[in-house]
């Protein structure tokens, strides 16, 4: 599974490219955040990442979780957002 770091800073079509061609590759992605900022980034490039798939065929299925990560020696609960077609 492809992990996208997504940050307050990044821009929601940049991530979404990179998001829709993961799932044009069959795979699923899990999109991180931390903080407010990055999350409404990641959910823009989601729904962005949706209009790039959807004359495609796919239908995106996007499923939200907590997870712990590591930066800096220090453990940090982030949101994952696990992103797949409705049929993997």
């Amino acid at each position: 599974m492809e992990i996208l770091k997504v940050s307050s800073k990044s821009k929601p079509q940049s991530v979404a490219a990179a998001l829709a061609a993961v799932i044009k590759q069959g795979n699923k992605v899990e999109v991180q955040a931390i903080g407010a900022g990055a999350i409404n980034q990641a959910v823009k490039a989601i729904a962005i990442a949706r209009g790039y798939v959807a004359p495609l065929g796919y239908e995106l299925v996007t499923i939200p979780a907590f997870t712990e990560v590591q930066i800096n020696g220090e453990i940090r609960t982030a949101i994952k957002f696990i992103v797949r077609t409705l049929n993997s």
